[in-house]
């Protein structure tokens, strides 16, 4: 195993977090114990924890990405994910954070948010992207990180 970046969060429900986490990482739990249970899916580089925590929501984490080495990689997760019955919302080829990237974004039970992308390319110094890629994929634009999420999203 390689470098893992760890991720323990306190969920308010971990049957269902538990759930939702084998569909999104494709695989069950890893350790199982009374209020943990732990994740180390192959195809991403996280270690998470969850524990049953407080029904408010105390220390819930805002959103976590994991970042692949190709966008073919995006591609495969995303239609593994799709398959998986988890609802996913796609972003290709935004402008997010002064780099186009690929992405694709779930929310977890508890509300926190998770983006698998493959960075494109930087875009310190370059002009907008154009509105179409060689690949077919539509460009999105002012949506993603970076930008105000609209209102009851």
């Amino acid at each position: 195993m390689g470098s893992k970046v760890h991720v323990h969060m306190q969920v308010s429900d971990l049957t269902k977090s538990r759930e939702f986490y084998e569909r999104f990482f494709g695989g069950a739990p890893v350790k199982m114990k009374p209020g943990y249970v732990k994740f180390l899916p192959d195809w991403a580089s996280v270690n998470l924890g969850l524990s049953q925590g407080r029904a408010g929501g105390e220390g819930t984490v805002d959103h976590m990405g994991i970042q692949v080495d190709a966008p073919e990689t995006v591609m495969v997760q995303l239609q593994r994910v799709k398959a998986a019955g988890v609802a996913v919302r796609e972003e290709m080829g935004v402008n997010c954070c002064r780099a186009n990237q690929d992405k694709f974004w779930v929310q977890d039970p508890g509300g926190v948010e998770w983006e698998v992308y493959h960075l494109n390319y930087d875009l310190e110094g370059e002009a907008t992207v154009s509105a179409s890629r060689p690949n077919g994929l539509p460009v999105v634009e002012e949506t993603g990180c970076c930008a105000p999420r609209p209102s009851g999203t």
